[in-house]
């Protein structure tokens, strides 16, 4: 197809501004889908999505539009819009030159909405503003749009007005897009190059390619080669996606498509690689930064028989999702299990329940943390992702967490609760900037420990709903940290040792201890409970043991006949405890994130 005709567009939003529904109608008005197969969220194929609601992987479509006699091939990528999965963003952008940003009509400006525009305009993509939900009651379009044109430099002339729900206004919508987006920058003549910008594993035909055509053209029965890995493949077959694959015999410069060609392992593919032909010399194009897991945490089966099944479902899983990353480890208290790193919660969320839905196992997980980066007096550098990994021998000189830039959009009157809780999470202040004439926007340096668990939970619960958040990490930042240790019946347990600031290691140790008593359940001896920092005790309880009345049965004789009863079931209580294991549950390990409040600094229950 003539690259005139070919328009690369994606959308881009806040999370539940509507960005999968807008596709739903932008389908359905073209008719790309028979009325019989069509369903909501056409583009989110996986149950999670459609149960949560969420987009979690991009999705690519290839519709047809007729325009003023012409027909022309738009190419549209539904991104996701929550944060955590702001790298599936940022790859999808690379492969369009415009995007439709869409915004709620009632809610306005968001802080994904913000970022995703700085985004779209660092790789020079065209942005078309969109306002949806105009439909709804509470619904200010004048206000929403005042606000693109004051924060984010977007002039209310051009924003558009629609109701994804219904379908009002795609049809304007669809003809702005040929008109205000350029056609690909494409030359049909020049040697073949071709911008990985996602894959997926399929079973039956190994790894699926998606590709953005710059220069020249593919089809069926080439021999190309990845320039990254050097790996060489015979194409079988390429095609488009409407919104299933369908094979075409061509694909050219500028169109969005996919590439099969026997390819057997995910490993020989990386996102970001330049696909040329085998005997063409070119450079490669731009290519993408790896994303960096910042939440790590520990997968064990609940079952140790379960271990070689937990294996080949993470291999399985990888394939499809390249950016979360495992390997093995070994545990004391928990046996086999793997270290896994996340993007975020949400991403570790989700990897955890579609391992434990597909799969059939139940899972044991570890309270998730962040790495740290540490200096020991010998001058050695380290990066850690778990506490255990420290090297207290050595001598800790520094140890740096990591840090992250948060924007954070929230009605004015809530102003001051949002402060008070950046302070509580040792947040440094940057600038707070007006958005419209009751909405601001907070700029904070805070811990990425800190903000881990609850805090934006408690963000909405302050600001009623209303805020949201957007953070991007910055780097690492030394402080005054220690290594909180955690034992059970004397043995330290890794799993639930953690690396907290100095001035809160008392009270997150004391609240944790507290925790672990009510969830550790009594055995036939008694069980200390105590919290440590290096070889100083800063905590301690007692889960007393489950003890029977042996002296019931006397009924009167001599004082010695009891004392010999009780002497003997103590001695027995020492004897067990000294063969006995403490076997610590699920809810033991969840109750480091269940007491996020503590750790974050807010204050503890009792307060």
């Amino acid at each position: 197809m003539d690259p005139a005709r070919i328009r690369n567009f994606c959308i881009i939003a806040h999370i539940d501004h509507g960005k999968s529904t807008l596709a739903d109608r932008i389908l359905e008005h073209v008719k790309a889908i028979p009325d019989r197969d069509f369903q909501d969220q056409m583009l989110d194929d996986m149950d999670l999505e459609r149960e949560r609601g969420i987009t979690i992987k991009a999705k690519a479509v290839a519709i047809d539009v007729p325009y003023e006699g012409t027909t022309y091939r738009l190419n549209l990528i539904d991104t996701p819009g929550h944060v955590d999965f702001a790298y599936e963003v940022s790859r999808s952008l690379s492969a369009c030159e415009g995007a439709i940003l869409v915004v709620d009509a009632a809610q306005g400006v968001e802080a994904q909405t913000v970022a995703n525009v700085f985004l779209a305009r660092q790789v020079g993509l065209t942005i078309l503003p969109v306002l949806n939900k105009v439909d709804l009651p509470n619904a200010r379009p004048e206000e929403v749009a005042m606000e693109l044109e004051t924060t984010l430099d977007l002039p209310m002339d051009d924003v558009y007005e629609v109701s994804a729900k219904t379908g009002r206004g795609v049809e304007a919508l669809l003809h702005a897009v040929i008109e205000r987006f350029p056609p690909p920058k494409a030359n049909m003549d020049a040697p073949l190059r071709a911008l990985i910008f996602d894959s997926h594993y399929d079973d039956y035909r190994g790894v699926i390619v998606y590709l953005r055509l710059v220069d020249g053209k593919i089809r069926a029965g080439d021999k190309v080669r990845a320039l990254g890995t050097g790996k060489v493949y015979d194409v079988s077959e390429v095609g488009v996606f409407q919104p299933h694959r369908r094979p075409t015999d061509t694909l050219h410069a500028g169109e969005v498509g996919y590439l099969i060609g026997n390819i057997k392992t995910m490993r020989d593919v990386r996102v970001g690689d330049t696909v040329t032909r085998v005997k063409d010399d070119v450079k490669p194009l731009p290519g993408y930064e790896e994303p960096k897991a910042m939440v790590y945490c520990s997968l064990y089966p609940a079952s140790e028989g379960d271990y070689r099944n937990l294996q080949k479902a993470l291999e399985r899983l990888h394939l499809n999702d390249t950016s979360f990353s495992y390997e093995p480890e070994k545990s004391d208290t928990l046996g086999f299990g793997f270290r896994c790193g996340f993007l975020g919660l949400l991403h570790m969320e989700i990897v955890q329940e579609r391992l434990e839905r597909d799969n059939g196992i139940s899972l044991v997980t570890t309270a998730p943390s962040v790495p740290y980066e540490v200096r020991y007096k010998t001058g050695e550098e380290a990066t850690i992702e778990r506490p255990s990994e420290l090297d207290t021998q050595k001598g800790v000189e520094e140890i740096r967490e990591p840090m992250v830039n948060a924007k954070l959009i929230l009605p004015l009157s809530a102003v001051g609760g949002v402060m008070k809780l950046a302070k509580e999470k040792r947040g440094q202040h940057i600038s707070m900037e007006n958005l419209g004439e009751d909405r601001v926007i907070l700029e904070y340096d805070l811990p990425l420990g800190e903000i881990l668990y609850d805090f934006y939970d408690q963000l909405k619960s302050i600001t009623r709903g209303y805020g949201s958040m957007d953070s991007k990490f910055k780097g690492y930042e030394a402080n005054d940290l220690v290594r909180l240790r955690i034992l059970v019946s004397g043995e330290e347990v890794d799993a639930l040792s953690q690396i907290v600031h100095r001035d809160k290691a008392d009270r997150v140790g004391r609240a944790l201890i507290e925790r672990l008593k009510t969830e550790i359940p009594r055995q036939m001896f008694q069980i200390p409970l105590q919290a440590a920092i290096g070889g100083k005790f800063i905590a301690r309880e007692n889960i007393p043991a489950i003890r029977k009345n042996v002296t019931a049965k006397c009924y009167g004789g001599d004082i010695t006949r009891k004392r010999k009863l009780l002497e003997k079931q103590k001695e027995g209580k020492r004897r067990m405890k000294s063969v006995g294991r403490v076997q610590i549950p699920q809810e033991a390990f969840l109750s480091v994130m269940n007491l996020s409040k503590e750790p974050s600094g807010g204050g503890d229950k009792k307060s």
